[in-house]
C-alpha cells in the first residue's frame, strides 16, 4: 500500500500525491515509538518523547498527526483489522451468541494492550471528526454482522445496539483497568451484561 499525503488547494479541491520517501519513514518510526511508548506509559504518553524517540521534531509529530486521537488511530490500526479478520472468521460459528462474546472479549483484551485507550475510544465515539471515531466505523458494521446474527437466532434481544455494546465493552475494560489485582473482573462483567441481552 503506497501511503499518501493530501492538501486542499485555494478553489477548495482536496489534492491526493504519494508521500515522500523520507515523510513516510518518519510517519513509521513515529507509529513505532508511539506503540511502544502507549504500551509502556499508557495512551496519555508524552507526545514531545514520542517524537524525540523517533527522532523528529514535534513539528513533525504534528504535521503526521495533528491531535492525540490520529495517533492512536494510527497505532490501533493493526488491532483493528485484527479484530476485523476475527469478526469475519466468527461468521461461520454455529452458535451466534457465542461467537458475538468471544468477538466482545477480543475486543476487551486489545483495549488492555494500552492503558487508557479504552478511555479514549469512549470519549472520540461523541466526536465524529476525531481519527479514532472514524476507524470504529468498520468496527460498528463487523459487530452489527455479529450482533444481527444472534438477533435472528433469538438469543438476544432485538432492541440491543451495537453502539450501546461497544460503549459496555469499554467500560468493562476501563474497569478491568483500574482493577489490576482482579484478573477475572472483565470476564464477569462480560457475563453480567451478556445475561441482560439474552432474550
Amino acid at each position: 500500500m503506497v501511503s499518501t499525503t493530501s492538501h486542499e488547494t485555494a478553489e477548495g479541491v482536496m489534492v491526493v500525491r504519494p508521500m515522500r520517501a523520507d515523510a513516510r519513514r518518519n510517519r513509521d518510526r513515529l507509529v513505532a515509538e508511539a506503540r511502544a511508548a502507549f504500551a509502556e506509559y499508557g495512551a496519555d504518553a508524552s507526545l514531545e518523547d514520542v517524537a524525540r524517540r523517533a527522532g523528529v521534531g514535534i513539528g513533525t509529530l504534528y504535521r503526521h498527526f495533528p491531535n492525540r486521537h490520529a495517533l492512536l488511530s494510527a497505532v490501533f490500526a493493526d488491532a483493528v483489522s485484527d479484530l476485523l479478520c476475527r469478526s469475519r472468521a466468527l461468521l461461520d460459528d454455529p452458535q451466534p451468541c457465542t461467537a458475538l462474546v468471544a468477538w466482545l472479549r477480543a475486543i476487551i483484551t486489545h483495549a488492555s494492550e494500552y492503558r487508557g485507550l479504552s478511555r479514549a475510544l469512549m470519549s472520540a465515539s461523541h466526536d465524529d471528526g476525531s481519527e479514532l471515531a472514524r476507524c470504529s466505523g468498520p468496527m460498528r458494521e463487523a459487530g452489527s454482522t455479529l450482533l444481527a446474527r444472534a438477533q435472528r437466532a433469538g438469543a438476544v434481544r432485538s432492541d440491543v445496539s451495537i453502539g450501546d455494546l461497544l460503549q459496555l465493552t469499554n467500560a468493562i475494560a476501563l474497569a478491568a483497568e483500574e482493577t489490576p489485582g482482579d484478573p477475572d473482573l472483565a470476564d464477569r462483567l462480560l457475563t453480567l451484561t451478556l445475561r441482560g441481552l439474552k432474550t
